[in-house]
This record gives structure tokens, sequence and C-alpha cells, in this order.
């Protein structure tokens, strides 16, 4: 999408608001003992009271109204029964639509205390997110985006995953452009415009660089790597990028 009018910005502005603070809710409602069942089901409940939908639900009919994943579960995990522990590594991934506008938001942490590597691919994906940000303007290649976040992962002796990646969003949850990789590729080097509506979400890996699906369907796993991302949307204009899902 390029967003073009007053309506345009309002409208993913509200959206991303509505999913970023779903996000914060289920991360501060995520404690040792909760089952990602009962982390959906507040979700839920916040879509409903915004006025606002499960993008996964609603277009791709995911049987959650968020992806909650844990450990291995690396993206899209189905809510269930699964309890969650101490020490546990989850990505609570929410995307949601209003008023036919959508936001895409992700991040990963560590529940209490867990392996210092575990904190350490969650900070390093935050870290490459805001590089490969500063990348994020009209006239810049998608290009430059995976190559910082690479870089970044490189710094840390560490990798990303390389099939998942960021993608277009706005009228859609999912629209071109059809892939931001976390790594540099020439075949990633159309050019940013200005008002480009992009979920940008680098995926930082300890060692595997690519995940694989699970008989569900639906999540994907690695396996033995730990994976973390950090993912917003953003807005890309003349005056800098703009975060509509903090």
């Amino acid at each position: 999408m390029i967003a073009k009018t007053e309506e345009d910005f309002n409208g993913l502005r509200e959206i991303g608001e509505i999913c970023g603070a779903i996000r914060d809710k289920l991360v501060e409602c995520t404690k040792p003992g909760i089952t990602t069942k009962e982390l959906d089901e507040i979700a839920g409940e916040i879509f409903e009271k915004a006025g606002a939908a499960s993008a996964p639900k609603v277009e791709y009919d995911f049987p959650g109204y968020t992806c909650i994943s844990i450990n291995e579960e690396v993206a899209h995990g189905i809510p269930r029964d699964r309890t969650i522990q101490e020490g546990n590594l989850v990505n609570i991934d929410v995307s949601g639509s209003k008023n036919g506008y959508f936001a895409d938001t992700g991040i990963s942490f560590v529940v209490g205390k867990g392996e210092i590597i575990l904190q350490k691919i969650c900070d390093v994906a935050k870290e490459a997110f805001h590089a490969g940000l500063e990348k994020a303007k009209p006239g810049s290649k998608k290009s430059a985006l995976g190559k910082a976040v690479h870089n970044v992962a490189k710094q840390h002796g560490l990798t990303v995953i390389k099939n998942l990646t960021g993608h277009g969003v706005g009228h859609s949850i999912h629209e071109a452009p059809e892939h931001i990789f976390n790594y540099f590729s020439r075949r990633d080097d159309e050019v940013l415009n200005d008002g480009m509506v992009i979920a940008f979400e680098p995926f930082i890996s300890t060692f595997e660089e690519e995940v694989f699906q699970s008989q569900d369907g639906w999540t994907f796993l690695t396996d033995e790597s730990h994976v973390a991302q950090y993912e917003h949307t953003i807005i890309l204009t003349k005056e800098g990028p703009i975060i509509t899902t903090l």
C-alpha cells in the first residue's frame, strides 16, 4: 500500500495502536502457568472492544486471534492448552484490521530468567530492526534493510532466518512488496517509495537459517536453533519512518 491521504495515515495509525496495545498486554500477562489459549482469549476481547478484527482469523481462518509460539516454535504458533514455563522463549505476533486498514507486529521475549543466549537473540533482533530502520526511507533499496539486519547478526556471532521475511501491508495483511529479506539479495533491489507501508521483521537465529512447517500446517519450527523476532508496521516518508505499532 502507498499511504497518500490523511485518512490513510489516520487509519493505519489507529489499527497500529490497537495491535501494539494487544501485543503489550499479552507480554504483560505472560507469566509461568498461563496457557497460550488464555493469552489469545485476552487478545480476542481487546479486538472486540476496539471494533477491530484479527487478520489471521478473518483472512486465513487461523485457529486463534494471535500467533503465540514457544521455544522451538519460531512463528505462527497456534494458541492452545500449552502452559508457559519460567525461562521459555515466547513470540507473540499480532495482526489486525479496522475500517479497511491493517497492521502487523510481533516480539520475542524471555519469561522470567532464562538462558543467556535467549535474551541475547531478543536483544539482537531489536538492534537489527533499528539498524534496518535507518535504511527505511524513500529512494533506498529494500536490500539495504536486509543487509543491515544480517550485518548486525554476524557482528554478534549469530545469523538470520532466510525463508521468513517482511512484507507489504496496509489494505491487506500481505501485499506488495511480497518480501523484505533479512539478508542482502540483489533480488530485493526494489526501490522504496514515499508512503509505502511495510511490516519489517528481523528473525535472528543462533545458527540455522531456515525454518520448516510443522504437521499442524501453520507453525514454523527449527531443529535445534533458538530464534527471536522483532516486528513493526512502518509507513515510509520523506520526513522519516512512522512506526504505527509502537
